[in-house]
């Protein structure tokens, strides 16, 4: 995927006001509108202005792209790093089609963008109209420490909320916020903060900030719902002969888990409900990694070269290729 320079499609600077973009907008729509254009490219070009306006001229999009596209250039190869929106806080004003475009006609790098911004709950329309009308629901992605999630914690989180300053241009505000995260909450799940969100008018109260969790990556853990996924590092007479091995968990806990006799790297062991807790815990799942001494060591060398003395007839292709065969 390519990296698209959204001020470069409609020629204003980044720093930009909202009325320049407005202007410039106004300008290439005039230009290649189909209705009026005779431009060969011109269904083309309009779309791409379309877009580029619906990221500019929204404070929230804006403030998440200008974050994203520091230091990038036109057309350059490009992959957004994982978890880069999180601590945004975005409004329903964020959400796809916001700007009055059909944003599932724009390009594949705006879904990868902004696909799934905007998941703020929208209020019944009964709820609209004249009269006190209830603040609009806010939502952000935050990320959270997995022992955090194992335990359960009371948080300080500091959330970016893009709003316009008074010359038009976008303008970042922090707020920080007290969020107890509940424990066994899983990847995806919401936390929502009542009256967190838009002010109400009217008298009517605010909105709820939902914050959607994720996690930072653990060096030596990774979570798949509510499983905990893990390589567990054994010495080949413990694959061989099996036996009890530690599994120290998130957090410190240390579990005692049994190695069966035979075991070959790879295999998955799994751990009933040790993973995220919660009305259905998750499972711990270890994947076998079989680590051998080094050669170096002079006794580990005189180890292996009795084994291939008395072990000459062993073929590790032939064995792994048997395996193969009957599925395992």
């Amino acid at each position: 995927m390519e990296f698209k320079d959204y001020y470069q499609l409609l020629g204003v600077a980044r720093d930009a006001s909202a009325e320049d973009i407005k202007k410039a907008y106004r300008r290439l729509a005039r230009k290649y509108h189909p209705d009026v254009s005779k431009e060969a490219d011109a269904a083309a070009r309009m779309s791409e202005v379309n877009e580029a306006y619906a990221v500019l001229a929204d404070a929230e999009r804006r403030a998440a792209y200008d974050e994203l596209g520091r230091g990038r250039r036109a057309g350059e190869r490009f992959t957004p790093p994982p978890d880069w929106d999180a601590g945004f806080e975005f409004s329903g004003r964020g959400a796809p089609g916001a700007a009055g475009f059909d944003d599932a006609a724009f390009s594949d790098f705006f879904a990868e963008l902004f696909g799934r911004m905007g998941r703020a709950r929208r209020r019944a329309p009964s709820e609209a109209g004249h009269g006190p009308r209830h603040g609009e629901d806010h939502h952000a992605r935050i990320l959270l420490d997995l022992e955090d999630a194992l335990r359960g914690a009371t948080r300080q989180l500091t959330l970016r909320v893009p709003q316009l300053d008074a010359d038009g241009r976008v303008a970042l505000k922090e707020r920080t916020l007290e969020v107890r995260i509940p424990p066994g909450v899983r990847p995806g799940q919401m936390i929502r903060l009542a009256g967190q969100g838009g002010t109400g008018s009217g008298g009517a109260p605010a909105g709820d900030l939902f914050l959607e969790v994720g996690f930072r990556p653990h060096p030596r853990f990774r979570v798949d719902g509510g499983t905990l996924i893990a390589d567990l590092p054994v010495a080949p007479w413990e694959a061989a002969l099996g036996g009890v091995v530690p599994v120290e968990l998130p957090g410190g806990t240390v579990l005692k888990v049994r190695v069966p006799a035979n075991a070959q790297a790879g295999r998955i062991l799994t751990v009933r409900g040790q993973g995220l807790p919660g009305r259905e815990p998750g499972d711990l799942e270890l994947r076998l990694q079989v680590l051998l001494p080094s050669a170096w060591d002079p006794r580990a060398k005189a180890l292996y070269e009795q084994m291939a003395r008395e072990l000459g007839d062993f073929d590790a292709r032939r064995v792994a290729a048997a395996a193969a065969e009957r599925g395992e």
